[in-house]
């Protein structure tokens, strides 16, 4: 985990992601942290927003017949860090099968509020704005 790049925390977060491992999704979030994104119910806040945001994830998946999600990063629009406090705006790429048919959403943008703690940067919170399907 990244003590001194705020970016690098958001690039181990999708990498977890990526990788469908929970647990090291919310090792990089600060406790409590929230996370507003497109798929109902939209908020998930408190000390598992991290977890219960996956588990939702899961759940409408299976529900539409969607996996294998994968997200590439760009190059930042916006990485900021002011103290102990950091703001990372960087476009995304989502790519994911819905009923075996592969999916590109591109022009997604993710925002990530962190904070660093004693440990390191860690994500306060998230936001997902959705992009165009291809």
């Amino acid at each position: 985990m990244s003590r001194n790049d705020p970016l690098e925390a958001v690039n181990q977060y999708i990498n977890a992601f990526n990788q469908g491992d929970v647990n090291a999704m919310a090792a990089t979030f600060a406790v409590p942290g929230s996370i507003l994104d497109g798929m109902a119910p939209h908020v998930w806040q408190g000390p598992t927003a991290s977890q219960d945001w996956y588990r939702d994830v899961l759940i409408e998946g299976e529900q539409h017949g969607a996996s294998d999600y994968f997200v590439t990063l760009g190059e930042p629009l916006h990485n900021n860090t002011t103290g102990e406090s950091a703001y990372v705006v960087v476009p995304a790429t989502m790519t994911f099968k819905v009923q075996g048919q592969q999916i590109t959403q591109t022009g997604a943008v993710f925002t990530v509020a962190l904070r660093k703690l004693a440990e390191g940067w860690r994500i306060a919170s998230w936001a997902w704005a959705k992009g165009t399907r291809a």
